[in-house]
């Protein structure tokens, strides 16, 4: 778009003559028309950062280009100029997207700090959408970094389901990545304009939670000295991250099952019934059906979040994707902490893939963030690893040495089916073949490694 290009509308060609000219003369560069469909041939030739416009046109209503800028032309902010100014018309203006409106006879410094104004409220609305579209690429689906086969499925779903508005539940270990798949799915849909809000129900106690969630009225609570938005109100339009909602008291439960099913709720204190247009996704790194058998989750409740589940694998389940995950981390420290690193060591390497990450990709991440600043040399090494990860690996060598010959070779043997099986998407038949075996073989070979009892719990069998 050319900075300032502007687009002067009116039908009287003095007038219009007399502000291009003046328009020129402040340094911009200006187009004219005498009616509404020049305008619209003239918006359609070029991009402008703000339009003039008169309100009575021959073949017109300037109040209806507004409509038109707004539907069509968002990063354009107009201005209305008119010779009967009243107050209704210029609310009409206003309301309909005008910046601003002025009256005719126009004075030149009133004009000049309009457009002023204007070309800033421009200059921050073209700003506003490069940071929309960085966040888009961000927390896009393709920038979810994996070649496992489970997170494969996981994104076949949610391509399938992320922008038809349907409840989703995820569930996995802490520090799996819940929250940027939740953003990657409120990004892929038609909601990505509108708020993503996110709430870790854990993070806050019992009695902050409700308000947190749904506001409260002036007086409700003790301190509760202002009216305030919830998150649900907060995120209309858009989409609601429910973190660890197993935390949800009892109390909260209920209400939480009405916005689920009605999307409606009281705030605290409050007998107005609020209504949203609110995508809701929850995460909880807990069982939630052992939670319900407990009695500490309501069974109502979980039914009807479960309407979509993904359960995320820990990263000690996708081994695979371990040394992409590391690379990835090493590109973005490096350049965020201005260090200069070739890669990390093979033998570094290593020691990530025997680690059993009970912080799952957090952990990776901390590990890696922390290898780049303490790291002397070009390649990140072993040395710049926590005692904990080296100490595991050196365990892992000194039990390999007691071992007998058939238990060493067990774990690489396992390692090497599970990864064929992958390869031929758990078909038994490919992956005999590609290991060279008989189907038999290789079925009391699952059975031996617990690999058949892993498919059937996620259906491939």
């Amino acid at each position: 778009m050319e900075e300032k290009n502007i687009l002067v509308i009116d039908d009287d060609k003095i007038i219009l003559d007399s502000l291009c000219e003046f328009l020129s003369l402040e340094g911009f560069k200006t187009n004219g028309a005498e009616t509404f469909k020049g305008a619209l041939e003239q918006l359609q030739k070029q991009s402008y950062c703000l339009v003039i416009t008169d309100v009575n046109l021959p073949d017109g209503d300037g109040l209806k280009l507004l409509d038109v800028l707004r539907k069509n032309y968002p990063q354009t902010v107009s201005i209305v100029i008119t010779g009967y100014g009243t107050i209704e018309s210029a609310v009409q203006a206003i309301k309909r997207g005008a910046y601003d409106y002025l009256t005719k006879p126009i004075i030149d410094d009133e004009l000049r700090l309009a457009i002023e104004r204007a070309i800033k409220q421009q200059s921050l609305i073209s700003e506003n959408k490069d940071l929309r579209l960085q966040l888009e690429q961000k927390y896009s689906l393709e920038n979810i970094i994996s070649h496992d086969y489970k997170m494969a499925k996981i994104f076949d779903l949610i391509e399938a389901v992320a922008d038809s508005g349907t409840t989703m539940l995820m569930t996995g270990p802490s520090g799996t990545g819940k929250s940027i798949l939740a953003r990657a799915i409120h990004y892929r849909s038609s909601r990505r304009d509108k708020p993503f809000v996110e709430v870790s129900c854990g993070a806050l106690p019992e009695t902050l939670l409700e308000s947190e969630l749904f506001g409260h009225v002036k007086g409700s609570f003790t301190g509760a000295l202002n009216d305030k938005e919830g998150k649900f109100l907060a995120s209309d339009g858009g989409t609601i991250f429910l973190d660890e909602i197993a935390n949800a008291s009892p109390a909260l439960q209920v209400k939480l099952l009405r916005v689920l099913q009605d999307r409606q709720f009281e705030p605290v204190g409050s007998n107005k019934t609020i209504t949203v247009d609110t995508r809701i996704i929850l995460a909880s790194n807990q069982d939630l059906q052992e939670e319900v058998k407990q009695g500490r989750f309501r069974e109502d409740l979980y039914y009807r979040i479960n309407v979509v589940a993904l359960d995320l694998p820990a990263l000690s389940e996708r081994v695979g994707d371990i040394p992409l995950l590391a690379k990835h981390f090493l590109k973005i420290y490096c350049m965020q902490h201005n260090k200069d690193k070739l890669g990390i060591a093979e033998e570094a390497l290593e020691y990530l893939g025997h680690h059993p990450w009970p912080g799952n990709i957090r952990e990776l991440e901390n590990v890696i963030e922390r290898a780049v600043l303490l790291s002397k040399g070009r390649y990140i090494t072993s040395e710049d690893f926590p005692n904990s990860i080296k100490q595991g690996q050196d365990h892992q060598q000194t039990h390999n040495k007691s071992m007998s010959l058939k238990e060493a070779l067990a774990e690489p043997e396992k390692n090497l089916i599970r990864k064929a099986l992958e390869a031929n998407q758990w078909n038994r038949q490919e992956t005999a073949k590609a290991l060279q075996i008989n189907r038999t073989t290789l079925f009391k070979k699952m059975k031996q490694y617990g690999l058949y009892a892993e498919a059937e719990k996620l259906g491939l069998t």
